[in-house]
């Protein structure tokens, strides 16, 4: 398991990308439509969610793993509780848990 993104959240991409891209000269990565925006940071990909890709509703942590049903069922014995069960995105497999603490956290794996 390693932290793939900062999900995070936004109402519109146009104005968020250019924020983030033109004042914050984060160049961006990849864009899928009007859903879904990754903007490089030097390490962790900021991706910037809206619609259908907005699976949370604060900036949340997203861990890629190799297999969705062993990592589920780990983080569930050590506490954590599932929120969105696993579900078909465009590009991944994701799922949304609530961390022990109260602070969800996003696991995705590719297709």
């Amino acid at each position: 398991m390693k932290v793939h993104t900062l999900l995070y959240p936004v109402d519109r991409l146009d104005t968020a990308i250019a924020f983030f891209r033109d004042t914050l000269g984060l160049p961006l990565k990849f864009r899928d439509g009007e859903r879904y925006a990754a903007l490089e940071t030097g390490g962790l990909v900021l991706g910037l969610a809206t619609g259908m890709e907005r699976i949370v509703n604060e900036p949340t942590l997203a861990f890629r793993v190799d297999d969705m049903e062993t990592a589920l069922a780990q983080l569930i014995a050590a506490g954590a509780t599932l929120i969105r069960p696993t579900e078909e995105g465009p590009h991944e497999l994701r799922a949304v848990l609530h961390a022990p603490g109260g602070r969800p956290l996003v696991i995705s794996a590719k297709r």
